[in-house]
């Protein structure tokens, strides 16, 4: 019987693998929650869900929230039984079979690539806005010194020990989380005091549905629960972790319970600071960056700084966190076969570096492609999320399928839990289906891109079961006792 399953034992602090066990829960919600980069989301992703619902925008946020916790159960769920450095590669290879494990560790290894490609895209878009702030501009070849630079620092802070990383990660995490706790109670208090910015007061109709249609409010939770992606990259460090099988589902919904609160607190507080008219609702939609916005209006310029500045940094953070994330699958893919050989290997750190060193540079490819080929840094963001987010569907589609057929098995889970996963999936399909229903150019392409890349992880597979048998007898080894 499958139960409690890793090469993991107290008394050794280092893997089989070389990889250092010193990491606790915080470090480990760190990783989570710097992927999911909590200031970019709250500056930018409530601006399309307005437009869409109007005042109702942490409604949708609840709703988000919900969704995100049915499709993390299943990671959750199975990080009591299963620790590996491959999170959904390890996680469906073990429920259901090794050929399933690659491919959706494959569709995993894109969405983290194209995040990183995504969130390099955001630096460049905070860091030419915190210039605005400061009253500077940068001409001609800015762009490109940008990427190289934030790479170069993802990769000094990523061959370090790990535990460093993830506690400046941590760091740097909760000063964005405490500057726009302070911004929204600030927005709050003003918005319910004698002398306020806006008419419409405290108006607690914004966490109802307020008048907005529920399939409005679905299609905006699609946005919503983009602000979650990457939730899990926490699984990657199940080998550098202590006490795996406790440290790691408990990260895991920590960091999304902390966001659901953090973001449906955050939007309440933007949502009244605009204002729950038809003007406020006009100005929240049709805002650029809405924490710079309501800095300058309801603290002052000087904090609009310090948010712009805070944003880039917290950017910079989410691109560490992407890519280690990243570089980490790629080392468990190769150590089982797939790939180089060095890429299945970790430094004097316990690091795997040359898979670090592809991820950054296939990173790099895809931003300079886009900005070689005339467009801006806001493309780079917006295009990569996306392509990013399709694959990220099918990964997790892949692991909420081992989480249903791990509970109707013989296991320590009871088979009514099946019922969660399968919630959780219906809802990854809606949001694969918002993303390709009433699309424009470029974004009817980005289906095609991110079903190529998913595409070939199978053919990988058909044309290689050797490989497979390879993966298959690797996760058998380690992951049963």
């Amino acid at each position: 019987m499958l139960h409690k399953v890793s090469a993991y034992s107290p008394a050794s602090p280092v893997s089989e693998q070389g990889l250092h066990r010193r990491l606790g829960l915080f470090e480990v919600t760190a990783l989570s929650v710097g992927f999911m980069g909590p200031v970019m989301a709250m500056a930018l992703n409530g601006i399309g869900i307005a437009n869409l619902v109007g005042k109702a925008v942490p409604f949708t946020f609840i709703v988000s929230f919900v969704g995100t916790l049915l499709v993390a159960y299943a990671f959750i769920r199975l990080t009591r039984f299963f620790t590996h450095a491959g999170s959904v590669y390890a996680l469906a290879g073990s429920t259901l079979g090794p050929r399933a494990g690659f491919f959706g560790g494959f569709a995993l290894l894109g969405t983290y690539v194209f995040f990183a490609a995504c969130i390099t895209g955001a630096c460049a878009v905070f860091f030419e806005a915190m210039l605005g702030q400061l009253g500077l501009t940068m001409t001609g070849g800015w762009w490109v010194l940008v990427p190289l630079v934030v790479a170069a620092l993802a990769l000094l802070m990523n061959t370090r020990e790990s535990l460093t990383t993830t506690r400046v990660l941590l760091a740097i995490g909760f000063l964005g989380i405490i500057a726009m706790v302070i911004l929204a109670v600030i927005v709050i208090v003003r918005v319910g005091g004698p002398v306020s910015p806006v008419s419409t007061g405290v108006d607690l109709g914004s966490l109802l549905p307020s008048g907005a249609g529920m399939n409005a409010v679905m299609t905006a939770s699609v946005f919503g629960f983009l602000s979650w992606a990457g939730f899990e990259s926490g699984t990657s460090l199940s080998e550098e972790a202590k006490d795996p099988h406790r440290t790691i589902p408990r990260a895991l919904l920590f960091a999304v319970v902390l966001a659901g609160f953090l973001y449906t607190f955050i939007m309440f507080a933007q949502t009244i600071g605009y204002g729950t008219d038809e003007a406020g609702i006009a100005a929240f939609a049709g805002a650029s960056s809405t924490l710079t916005d309501m800095s300058s209006i309801y603290i002052g310029a000087w904090f609009a700084v310090l948010i712009s500045v805070i944003a880039f940094v917290v950017a910079l953070a989410s691109l560490v966190s992407s890519t280690a994330a990243a570089s980490r699958l790629l080392f468990a893919l190769a150590r089982d076969g797939f790939g180089p050989a060095t890429l299945g290997r970790v430094n004097v750190h316990g690091v795997p570096a040359h898979a670090l060193y592809v991820v950054l540079a296939v990173t790099l490819v895809l931003v300079l492609g886009l900005f070689l080929g005339g467009q801006g840094s806001i493309e780079v963001y917006y295009w990569y999320a996306t392509i990013a987010t399709l694959c990220m569907v099918v990964a997790y589609g892949m692991t909420s399928v081992g989480a249903i057929r791990y509970a109707i098995s013989r296991s320590p889970v009871p088979r009514w839990e099946a019922v969660v996963p399968v919630l959780g999936l219906g809802y990854l399909a809606y949001v694969f289906l918002v993303q390709l229903v009433g699309q424009e150019p470029p974004y009817t392409y980005f289906p095609i891109i991110a079903g190529v890349w998913c595409l070939t992880g199978l053919i990988v597979v058909l044309v290689a079961p050797g490989l497979a048998d390879r993966i298959g007898a690797r996760l058998t080894r380690e992951e049963l006792e």
